[in-house]
């Protein structure tokens, strides 16, 4: 990657993320690390609506990115033979995937990331359109919205680690926010896990691991606590805290090593 392309890549990697705090909050959806990734980079290309657009109503549902360029950005090895696969592979899951979003009125809307997708392995553009029932919680958002810098999630190992982050960021003017147990574990889509029925499991294997990459590789510090009714967890705490300049310029120092060793 020669010095124009870094300087590039790096550009992008300090676009926003910008998603309705409904959206953030109060839809379940699993998506892997990697379809997580790839929905997050697909927002940062959204722009901002001009005030012509917002009279008429319209917006801008289809992208376009190239292949090569989307595994730099989110430190994938775009020298990898199996990248144009591997990418198939993530949009076909998340055109085929879908997820319950409460509407305006409190009905419940059965809706897809995306609409349609096109791949063109000669040129290796990928071709993508957002599923239109999205455009409340990705376009035109006046207050009620979670923003982040993309680079922000991109050097995470753990999906659980991406998903709290948002939820935490959406709730970080808060400074705190308290989740029953079982709601917090239907947010992260692991209440159906035996495995992490156990709290100190779900603790070690969930809990720990995201708040670790998040203290390490974001823009927040967040710690917790639980609250007990005898000897049964049921509730979390969570204290999020905004870093300071100098603690945020070395997150996004140590992501970038992370996404340098994956080339």
């Amino acid at each position: 990657m020669n010095q124009y392309e870094a300087e590039l890549v790096e550009k992008q990697r300090q676009y926003h993320v910008v998603k309705g705090n409904e959206l953030v909050q109060k839809s379940r959806f699993e998506l892997s690390l990697p379809e997580q990734k790839t929905i997050a980079y697909i927002c940062s290309m959204i722009k901002p609506v001009d005030a012509v657009d917002r009279v008429q109503g319209a917006y801008q549902l289809e992208y376009e990115f190239n292949i090569r360029e989307y595994c730099k950005v989110c430190g994938f090895d775009y020298d990898n033979g199996k990248n144009y696969a591997d990418i198939k592979a993530t949009l076909k899951r998340l055109r085929d995937k879908s997820m319950w979003l409460t509407m305006e009125n409190g009905s419940e809307t059965l809706v897809g990331w995306l609409s349609r997708v096109t791949v063109n392995k000669k040129s290796g553009i990928v071709q993508i359109r957002l599923d239109d029932i999205l455009v409340p919680f990705l376009f035109d958002l006046k207050q009620r919205f979670t923003e982040y810098r993309l680079i922000q999630i991109l050097g995470m190992k753990s999906a659980y680690s991406v998903r709290l982050y948002e939820l935490m960021k959406s709730y970080a003017h808060q400074k705190s926010k308290t989740f029953d147990i079982d709601e917090l574990k239907r947010l992260l889509m692991v209440d159906g896990i035996e495995s992490y029925n156990r709290f100190p499991d779900f603790r070690r294997y969930v809990l720990e691991i995201a708040l670790k990459e998040i203290n390490l590789l974001t823009d927040l510090n967040v710690s917790f606590e639980t609250i007990k009714r005898g000897r049964k967890v049921e509730k979390v705490k969570f204290r999020i805290d905004a870093k300071e300049q100098i603690p945020r310029i070395l997150a996004e120092m140590e992501t970038g090593k992370i996404l340098d060793g994956e080339k």
